[in-house]
């Protein structure tokens, strides 16, 4: 609501063509993206921009927008570059942009859009039935609204590629990782509305039945459906090779997290810089814009671009849950570091 309030308390500017001309060469360095997929990506949004700005292009917009995600081009740069009379209007376009991205490039991010080959990609990693990875990523703010060193987080589900299959965003760092989890739509799918993860279980070579489930990092509960890595809570502590082995493995999934947040931020360098405090209020909507746009470039196998420092790095970890556990969790959590071990031990 409050988008929208911005949205049209802006000026409607003149009527402006796309005035620059990009060199085929350039185009991609430029927009992240081939001129065709870029042609593909604004037949989709034109009908909603088209009613949003009547007096605006459709392309000039939507260039303008990526061009500022891609580059973190000020609203004031923007409004040069692409002939709009103020940055009000630049910031206004902007907006209208990502609103229309996320209306019509939401069903990207759906866990039940396309679940077979979800589970496929995760049993070539020897991780039978898991639906995903969940974790987090930060986005630094300006600022003191959330602390000197503020952020706000952002909780997503990846697939063994990279794509991300639930995205719920905009919540402080102060917050507790199970009290975000506890009010994000997949865990309402999965323990309220049982929408989700309910598919069929899947038998091991032992015999165990294992549940659809997704993994987690160490910050959540361990659940039936949330399998968490196995924790030492004091130096004694020793595991077994069946729990080393399953660490191992886990590590590498939750890397996926981490490779997504990191390709995000590198193809839109808006979202690897610190956003400033007064726009903190619509920098969930413009994460989950990149995320969309992530899935879709990813959907037409464009590559990352030569001038952008993929920097995967782990985020500073958040701290281990320490509540009750799970028993029916920690019984899918060792049948499946069995399953592990011995498909280790056949290697």
């Amino acid at each position: 609501l409050s988008l929208k309030s911005l949205i049209s308390s802006l000026p409607l500017p003149p009527p402006n063509t796309l005035s620059v001309a990009i060199p085929s060469a350039d185009w991609f360095r430029f927009f992240r993206m081939s001129p065709d997929t870029f042609s593909h990506l604004l037949s989709l949004i034109s009908p909603s921009l088209s009613s949003s700005l009547p007096s605006i292009p459709p392309d000039s917009a939507l260039a303008s927008a990526v061009f500022r995600l891609a580059h973190a081009a000020s609203y004031k740069s923007l409004a040069r570059r692409f002939n709009f009379p103020s940055p009000a209007d630049a910031c206004r376009v902007f907006y209208t942009v990502c609103k229309a991205i996320n209306d019509m490039l939401g069903n990207l991010v759906d866990l039940r859009e396309d679940l077979g080959r979800i589970l496929v990609g995760f049993g070539w990693i020897s991780l039978p039935n898991c639906c995903g990875v969940l974790g987090f990523g930060k986005f630094d703010v300006e600022g003191e609204l959330l602390g000197p060193n503020g952020s706000l987080l952002v909780q997503a589900l990846v697939d063994s590629e990279g794509r991300f299959l639930d995205i719920s965003a905009g919540w402080p760092c102060t917050m507790k990782p199970e009290s975000i989890l506890n009010q994000s739509k997949l865990f309402s799918g999965v323990e309220e509305s049982r929408e989700l993860l309910n598919g069929p279980f899947y038998e091991l070579s032992d015999g165990n039945l294992v549940p659809q489930y997704v993994l987690g990092d160490s910050c959540f509960p361990l659940l039936p459906w949330l399998i968490t890595p196995y924790v030492r809570h004091n130096e004694e502590d020793s595991f077994g090779s069946a729990e080393k082995e399953f660490n191992a493995v886990h590590s590498r999934a939750m890397g996926l997290v981490v490779d997504a947040f990191g390709r995000v931020k590198a193809r839109w360098q808006l979202l690897a810089r610190r956003y400033k405090e007064e726009c903190v209020d619509f920098l969930p909507f413009v994460i989950v814009t990149g995320c969309l746009l992530h899935n879709f470039l990813m959907k037409f196998s464009e590559p990352m671009p030569d001038d952008s420092d993929v920097e995967c790095l782990k985020e500073e970890e958040l701290l281990v849950f320490e509540g009750d556990v799970d028993e029916n969790g920690r019984r899918v959590r060792d049948m499946l570091a069995e399953h592990l071990i011995l498909v280790s031990l056949r290697r």
